[in-house]
């Protein structure tokens, strides 16, 4: 769980009757209970969007309900695996359908990544090296391929405006112990091939995936998100073809607009970006919300 220290209210974060907000990230805010259980949090998922290191002024409707419906459903279909956070969806009326209450964990400090298909970063490390987070590969593979097995990829977690790194399996060793370590691969690598199977059977492909887990006593837990476009590549299977850039079910219109001409902005300034034209928010819109439709076969809203 983020780190629980008090801090502005943004300004898309509700004031909560009987919570007490006290951090915010790119995309959730985090509450405690005023007079409550002191084990317990408040998870809001907002429709705040970020893209190269940045949250923008533009919000996606619905996307905040989006994440947290589809987390729900992944977190159903994964209890038999690993136990999740999600304590109770009883939440106040004003953060109805985007928010979780679940149980405050100790964070283990690694973003726990799983890969079936090179891409993103991994595909750059592939490309220096041949090899990713010390797991090496096989040559001749592009971007899109599909890897001989899953890896267990993991990453610092960075601070806010920065950049993940990928690590090795050792370096978590040496941060987490050798134990823990393995456990957070094996359980990893046990959500990816659950997750890929059920993916796939729906005509999606998911290409990787970034989980986070935490402590509850002697117990290892999944927490944060699940699943999500947020969290993880979605592509469409019928378009997959190794050798470019894969379309996906995420905020590749938002990243793609950012980088044209057309938004005048300069990533490498000091600028914040600009806001979002509405076709761009309507159509990230309609990304996230068929993602959730096409895998848990539900209508939404």
């Amino acid at each position: 769980m983020a780190p629980v220290t008090t801090a502005p209210l943004p300004a898309s974060a509700p004031a909560l009757d009987g919570w007490r907000h006290v951090y915010s990230g790119k995309v959730r805010d985090l509450y405690e209970p005023v007079d409550g259980p002191a084990d317990l949090v408040l998870v809001v998922a907002s429709d705040r969007i970020s893209a190269y290191d940045h949250v923008l002024s533009t919000p996606v409707p619905d996307k905040g309900a989006v994440l947290t419906a589809l987390s729900l459903w992944w977190f159903e279909r994964l209890a038999d695996l690993v136990p999740n956070h999600v304590v109770s969806t009883d939440v106040p009326a004003a953060v109805a359908g985007r928010a979780m209450v679940c149980r405050r964990l100790e964070m283990f400090p690694v973003e726990c990544v799983a890969r079936g298909y090179l891409t993103g970063s991994g595909l750059a490390d592939y490309r220096a090296t041949g090899s990713v987070c010390g797991v090496q590969l096989p040559a001749g593979l592009v971007d899109g391929s599909r890897l001989p097995e899953a890896v267990f990829t993991p990453a610092t977690k960075a601070a806010l405006g920065e950049h993940d790194e990928n690590v090795s399996f050792d370096a978590v060793a040496a941060t987490v112990g050798a134990g823990a370590a393995q456990e957070l691969r094996r359980l990893t690598l046990a959500v990816y091939e659950r997750a890929e199977g059920v993916a796939r059977e729906r005509g999606i492909v998911l290409a990787d995936t970034k989980l986070e887990f935490g402590r509850a006593g002697e117990a290892t837990v999944l927490g944060d998100e699940v699943l999500t476009p947020d969290s993880s590549r979605y592509w469409p299977a019928d378009s997959w073809e190794p050798g470019r850039s894969q379309p996906s079910f995420d905020k590749q219109f938002v990243r793609d607009w950012l980088a044209s001409p057309a938004s005048g902005w300069d990533r490498a300034s000091d600028a914040p970006p600009p806001p979002l034209p509405d076709d761009v928010v309507e159509r990230t819109r309609a990304r996230y919300v068929e993602a959730y439709e096409r895998l848990t076969g539900r209508r939404f809203g």
